[in-house]
């Protein structure tokens, strides 16, 4: 059950920057129309708008400026939560390195000990003059 929740976390960020791509790229081809404001409220009308009209549609540079800052602004905030998350658990990866490193200094030393003692109990044999297979 634990293997699966880095994929379903993958899987939601994927799928958020998809979703975040997709709306930016639509407002890009087809920006809304501007909003005209007044006094008196008009009930809402639903307007069908040829696809010819919508791609002469242009975006003003100051809705784009707008939209662009925007994105940069939450991509900004996304970044620094994952600063934070990776500030609190920088310690915890500290930790697990530095224990990391003494299992292998400790493993280490435990080779190089079992090394020395096979050594002084058994020394080694002289090599042998005949080898078989090989002749002179």
């Amino acid at each position: 059950m634990m293997r699966r929740q880095p994929q379903q976390q993958e899987d939601q960020t994927s799928h958020a920057l998809y979703e975040l791509s997709t709306l930016v790229l639509n407002l890009l081809r087809y920006p809304p129309t501007p909003l005209t404001f007044s006094d008196h409220p008009s009930p809402p009308t639903v307007v069908v708008v040829p696809s010819s009209r919508l791609n002469n549609t242009q975006i003003t540079p100051a809705g784009f400026a707008s939209l662009l800052l925007g994105i940069s602004l939450a991509l900004m905030l996304c970044g620094s939560v994952t600063f934070l998350i990776g500030f609190m658990l920088m310690p915890w990866v500290i930790g697990i390195a530095m224990v990391f490193y003494v299992a292998g200094i400790v493993s280490t030393i435990s080779v190089l000990g079992r090394s020395i003692l096979c050594y002084v109990t058994t020394p080694p044999t002289p090599p042998r003059k005949n080898i078989p297979g090989k002749r002179n």
